[in-house]
């Protein structure tokens, strides 16, 4: 039985022999490869941020997202929101102070009252205990 599992062994050895040799053939291609990863552009740093919206205005991007999704474009809230900075950005001075001029100013801020404040109140009520 001994001698059937050495002469299982063998051909194994020699497999592995056999692709050892051929690695070394798989470097040059490796190499190739980081010429093609320079010419990829510097990745884009990317800010989180929040803001205070107005219900109203808020379901426009809800109506906006199925508008792009009926042109066969689906678009995410993030996406409309840099789209229109960049409408904004392209407008004449006149247009943009008129576009400003049709939102009127909100308090910023995180709202007060409601169930959320009712709630963090208990957590650091019963963090301080």
């Amino acid at each position: 039985m001994a001698s059937t599992t050495a002469k299982r062994a063998a051909p194994r050895k020699a497999a592995a022999k056999a692709l050892a040799r051929k690695r070394p053939a798989a470097k040059p291609a490796a190499a190739a490869a980081p010429v093609v990863e320079a010419a990829k552009p510097a990745k884009r740093k990317l800010v989180r941020d929040s803001f205070t919206i107005p219900k109203d205005e808020y379901a426009v991007i809800d109506a906006l997202k199925l508008r792009a999704g009926k042109l066969g474009r689906l678009a995410k809230k993030s996406e409309l929101l840099r789209a229109g900075l960049k409408a904004l950005a392209a407008m004449p001075d006149a247009a943009l102070l008129q576009a400003l001029a049709a939102v009127p100013p909100i308090k910023t801020g995180r709202p007060k009252g409601g169930k959320g404040a009712a709630d963090a109140a208990k957590s650091s009520a019963s963090a301080g205990a």
